[in-house]
């Protein structure tokens, strides 16, 4: 495989606005059915990553426009305006924008590490789509390798900064007391959960009230908080009630809409969905402030600070395993020759001509099966190391193996 046909083309939090994201957003469903469409068209080694702040498609194919079109194919947005807007890389530059996609070095909150489980489970439904072939599975394991290494060894993920800890420094700037205030989260799935924690450990509230549209969902983490919960056809009079309004669902239009809110009390409402889930609209609405995703990750504090001093710490990091990459890459392209290679040296041990002007003393099975992966080994090491054109490396392979000491003089 020629990594020149390795492209990443998306869109991210740098160009565009909530709204706009949410058109090129992606549900589990469109999702696979991209991995089933790539199929059909013989594309191979393609996942999509499509989070709050940013959807991008990865794969080996003839040309970005390839790829464009297969996402777009999914998509309330159309390719005319996705390609407007995006940005595309191709090998090595796409390989290392994945490296600093996973290690949050391209997150909207610089170090977000939240970033590589979204990763792993976009790699994860490709791989059980059978999109994901054994380059990509090198290159993600390679990236997560990274990851791990950029967590285990620096501080860059240190601290406590992310879209649901925003909206607790957010409501802290607004609210100084949160004891008689009544908060509703809508929706309860991993960004609601963390929201949840961090309104419990960081504002000591525990006047929650929880809905989803799974019901069993929010009943089961009412209870494991000891918050409280109703049904999801409460929502609107729940809404009213509340001075404080989480949204962290994932539907594909507003569920909370200007006509829910009926009182004119004052309230505070925030939307961690993309794309929103919060009508625009309410933010006419008197007494009202109202942020998003955008909004929340413009916020900045000391922790940032202490995680731009690390940046250098973690392009090092990067840098090892991109050359770990690359060693390996190099090697997976050469293997085919690398086989005809060991073939024509096995059977040109074997000739009859050839046994003739050997030493007696390596005619064993064993010491012949060794002098083939002595030159094999010799061979591979080459390949790798040099830039020469691997046809002279392996004419110079079988010139060396011929010629070696062990003939007779």
């Amino acid at each position: 495989m020629d990594i020149q046909h390795f492209y990443i083309t998306g869109i991210n939090y740098k160009k565009t606005d909530v709204a706009l994201r949410g058109k090129f957003a992606l549900n589990t469903d469109q999702y696979t059915n991209i991995l089933q469409k790539a199929a059909l068209c013989d594309l191979k080694n393609i996942f999509v990553l499509s989070t709050c702040n940013r959807t991008e498609i990865y794969g080996v194919a003839p040309s970005s426009k390839d790829l464009k079109e297969l996402l777009c194919s999914e998509t309330i947005g159309d390719i005319d305006v996705f390609e407007n807007i995006c940005y595309t890389k191709k090998g090595k530059n796409a390989i290392q924008h994945l490296f600093a996609v996973a290690s949050g070095m391209d997150s909207q909150i610089l170090g977000d590490y939240e970033i590589v489980g979204q990763l792993k489970q976009a790699v994860r439904v490709a791989k059980s789509e059978g999109s994901i072939g054994a380059f990509m599975e090198r290159l993600t394991n390679t990236v997560f390798e990274s990851s791990k290494a950029i967590k285990n060894k620096t501080a860059f993920s240190g601290g406590t900064v992310s879209v649901a800890f925003a909206a607790i420094q957010f409501l802290k700037f607004h609210c100084n007391n949160f004891s008689d205030k009544k908060i509703l989260v809508i929706g309860t799935g991993k960004i609601g959960r963390n929201t949840c924690k961090n309104l419990i450990d960081y504002l000591g509230t525990k006047n929650i009230t929880l809905i989803n549209r799974s019901e069993d969902k929010a009943a089961s983490l009412a209870e494991e908080m000891d918050l409280h919960y109703a049904p999801f056809e409460q929502y609107r009079r729940q809404a009213n009630e509340a001075d404080i309004i989480i949204v962290a669902t994932n539907a594909p239009h507003p569920v909370l809409k200007k006509e829910d809110i009926r009182n004119d009390g004052k309230k505070i409402l925030i939307d961690l969905s993309i794309p929103n889930n919060i009508d625009v609209a309410l933010k006419e609405r008197p007494h009202t402030i109202m942020v998003n995703v955008d909004d929340l990750s413009r916020m900045n504090d000391a922790t940032l600070q202490m995680r731009e001093r690390e940046v250098p710490k973690v392009k090092n990091i990067i840098d090892q395993y991109m050359d770990d990459f690359f060693d390996w890459y190099k090697m997976h392209r050469n293997a085919p020759l690398i086989r005809a290679a060991k073939k024509s040296l096995s059977d040109i041990n074997l000739c009859p001509w050839y046994q003739g002007l050997k030493n007696e003393k390596l005619q064993s099975e064993a010491e012949q099966e060794e002098a083939v992966q002595k030159a094999v080994k010799k061979l591979a090491v080459k390949m790798r190391e040099q830039q020469q054109s691997t046809g002279c490396t392996c004419i110079e392979a079988l010139h060396e193996f011929i010629a070696r000491d062990s003939f007779k003089h």
